[in-house]
């Protein structure tokens, strides 16, 4: 088995990406488990940001490593909330704080188109040249109020416009089909099937 840092603390992550990359002779280890602390991410575009996760927990680790950069753009916001996603309303993190913001940010304005973007960055070691890039867009727009309990993030307030329903009510297996994070993982992994 390869073995892989994953540039994240998620949980959730983890064991999505373990699903997916254990089959194809991956070990994913969380960045965590190695002692690596969280990068900075101080720049204004997502693959700039998945690179310097992904470089940042390569050379702590010693290892390969595998970061992603996601979140959602609102046409009527310029992009907004853009890579500030996770902390829109500010630190601590909230997503339901994330969420009233957004909503009120776009209080009477009509045009609500939006997409979540997701990059996905593959780095073989911190210098690679080369690394694997990946990426997944969702378009869909953002409802004047939350629906569903499922899913994190924007996932209540962001309509799936093919099926009518919001990133919170639909069901995971169908979310992961349709997901910007999803569409990013399939490609990445036809990328290290090819390689």
């Amino acid at each position: 088995m390869n073995r892989l840092v994953l540039a994240s603390s998620n949980p959730g992550k983890l064991r999505e990406f373990k699903r997916l990359l254990e089959p194809l002779g991956y070990e994913v280890i969380a960045q965590a488990e190695l002692g690596i602390a969280e990068a900075p991410e101080p720049h204004f575009t997502f693959v700039e940001n998945a690179l310097a996760k992904a470089r940042h927990a390569s050379r702590a680790g010693g290892l390969p490593a595998l970061a992603d950069d996601s979140g959602i753009c609102v046409d009527a916001l310029g992009g907004h909330p853009g890579v500030q996603s996770a902390r829109y309303a500010g630190e601590p993190k909230s997503d339901a704080r994330n969420n009233e913001r957004l909503l009120r940010e776009l209080d009477g304005i009509d045009d609500r188109r939006a997409h979540y973007y997701c990059v996905l960055v593959l780095m073989h070691h911190a210098d690679d040249p080369q690394p694997l890039i990946a990426e997944g867009i969702w378009q869909g727009e953002v409802l004047r109020a939350p629906r569903g309990e499922g899913g994190f993030g924007y996932d209540p307030i962001f309509l799936d416009l093919a099926s009518g329903l919001t990133g919170a009510e639909l069901p995971l297996e169908r979310k992961n089909d349709v997901s910007h994070r999803g569409k990013a993982m399939r490609a990445l992994l036809a990328r290290l099937r090819a390689d």
